[in-house]
């Protein structure tokens, strides 16, 4: 379901329900940019859903910021731009997550 953003407000991106957390600070990047930053960014970790052949994998940005790439099972890749310490606090529940499991947890 898309969500509209009120006039002066910015939409608000969100991940997929797959996944077992949101991010309240996250910003979609277009696919270009996104695939330009992973190439030269260090992987911080990779999560494979055991399931439904989803990855997530988590690249280092800036130094507050992260790159997260989420990919289907049918191959396509989401980038999203992600504050790095609520990122931390949300990996305890994917860790958690019976149906995720940990590819690469740097």
């Amino acid at each position: 379901m898309a969500t509209h953003a009120q006039h002066g407000e910015a939409a608000r991106s969100s991940l997929p329900d797959v996944l077992p957390f949101d991010l309240e600070h996250l910003s979609r990047q277009r696919w270009e940019l996104g695939s330009r930053v992973v190439d030269d960014a260090e992987r911080v970790g990779e999560w494979r859903h055991v399931g439904g052949r989803w990855t997530l994998t988590a690249f280092d940005a800036t130094a507050e910021t992260l790159l997260l790439r989420l990919t289907s099972p049918v191959g396509r890749s989401r980038f999203y731009g992600a504050m790095r310490r609520e990122f931390r606090e949300a990996r305890p529940s994917l860790a958690a997550a019976s149906e995720w499991e940990a590819v690469d947890d740097a």
